[in-house]
């Protein structure tokens, strides 16, 4: 393959993780730090047995489903590598894989990317029983984002998508925009709300979310009954920290209140640090009689870490409980054998949880962009399987 690279799809697809990652703005400090403030009353009680617990895990990979995406990959005739890797069953049972920055197919006979592979900033693969497809926006002939840029260029990642009550797919985006010439100078500008069709998943409407303050909205969602929790990440005094605000009726256009510590607030700006350490995606789900976080730690730089967080309740305090995974493709010692490589951002799949065993996803990437075109297989999804023992 040519040593010419595209250099606008190289410094997009490799500055987007690198940021996801938190490798960039997040020093190595101290791993015994955890989220200050009052536990609040939840659904599940003022206190649980969970966070009292000792928790263990045993983790190996997720065959079926690294085969299954290695497979449509390699192929070529869509989606060939993305990272983000959300996921949600759609109304129709069909389950909807949601990537930020994607390359699509086709692919070289020696695991390539031509240079002319088209670079998509987000994108769908859905599993329909098995059988892959790809959703973008645009045509076969010339595919674009499913959530195009603004008309001044500002690009989109996605964050946990949630189904609103109609079955229409909601997802928070972050909306990042350039400030300067250089290959640095871009950033996030606010926070957006896509909403798709639930079954053609075709663009409906963007509308705003709060974004006074700086927190980056949409790291996990969390629906139980008539509420929803959004989770946020921001930097404070150098540790990357979650933020949890809450929405009603099943619908994450209504307004928002934000944890302060003690109650629902109805300001951004009150809204409280509910973690530390997290990475810009994350999981928060209910388990055993508490609540579960699983998150790559970010308390050490390029780290290979998956560890998971409790607490009684969806707005905090968490609490570091157990080391999961670590991660074996990062740096020179790692699988690739690549100095560049690293990884990041991973998160429970919930509807495929059994019992105590978690599907558990993380992204890979390389620092270097041609790492990114020389080798399909660096940039996509990990599947993982984490069996969790609970002794009291």
């Amino acid at each position: 393959m040519s040593p010419t690279r595209p250099s606008r799809r190289i410094s997009a697809v490799t500055a987007a993780s690198a940021i996801a990652a938190g490798v960039l703005l997040v020093p190595a400090v101290p791993a015994a730090a955890t989220a200050s403030g009052p536990a609040s009353a939840s659904s599940k009680g003022d206190s649980c047995t969970l966070v009292d617990s000792t928790m263990s895990a045993a983790a190996s990979v997720n065959e079926a489903r690294t085969a299954a995406f290695a497979e449509y990959g390699n192929s070529g005739v869509g989606w060939t590598g993305g990272d983000s890797t959300y996921s949600l069953v759609l109304e129709d049972g069909r389950q909807a894989w949601f990537f930020s920055d994607t390359f699509l197919g086709p692919v070289d006979a020696d695991l390539g990317r031509p240079l002319s592979t088209p670079f998509l900033n987000n994108s769908i693969v859905v599993d329909d029983d098995g059988t892959l497809d790809t959703v973008t926006g645009g045509t076969d002939d010339a595919p674009e984002s499913i959530i195009p840029p603004t008309p001044e260029g500002n690009w989109h990642w996605i964050g946990d998508p949630e189904l609103n009550k109609k079955g229409d797919v909601q997802i928070p985006l972050l909306q990042f925009e350039r400030f300067g010439p250089g290959m640095w100078d871009w950033g996030w500008s606010a926070n957006r709300l896509a909403t798709l069709d639930g079954t053609s998943l075709e663009l409906e409407s963007i509308t705003e979310l709060p974004s006074a303050v700086g927190i980056n909205w949409g790291s996990y969602t969390l629906s139980e009954g008539n509420t929803t929790y959004i989770y946020g990440i921001n930097d404070i005094e150098g540790v990357r920290s979650a933020f949890v605000a809450r929405a009603n009726g099943g619908d994450l256009a209504t307004k928002w209140k934000f944890w302060d510590g003690k109650r629902w607030a109805p300001n951004e700006a009150d809204a409280v640090p509910v973690a530390s350490y997290v990475a810009n995606e994350f999981s928060v789900e209910p388990y055993r009689d508490g609540y579960l976080m699983v998150t790559q730690d970010t308390s050490e730089l390029f780290s290979t870490r998956i560890v998971a967080q409790v607490s009684c309740s969806p707005t905090g305090p968490f609490t570091f409980a157990a080391e999961l995974y670590r991660t074996p493709e990062t740096g020179i010692f790692g699988s690739y054998g690549n100095a560049n490589v690293f990884t990041y951002n991973a998160h429970e799949h919930p509807e495929d949880r059994d019992g105590d065993t978690l599907l558990v996803t993380y992204n890979v990437n390389s620092f270097v962009g041609d790492d990114l075109y020389d080798d399909v297989t660096i940039y996509r999804p990990r599947f993982v399987d984490v069996e969790l023992t609970i002794t009291p």
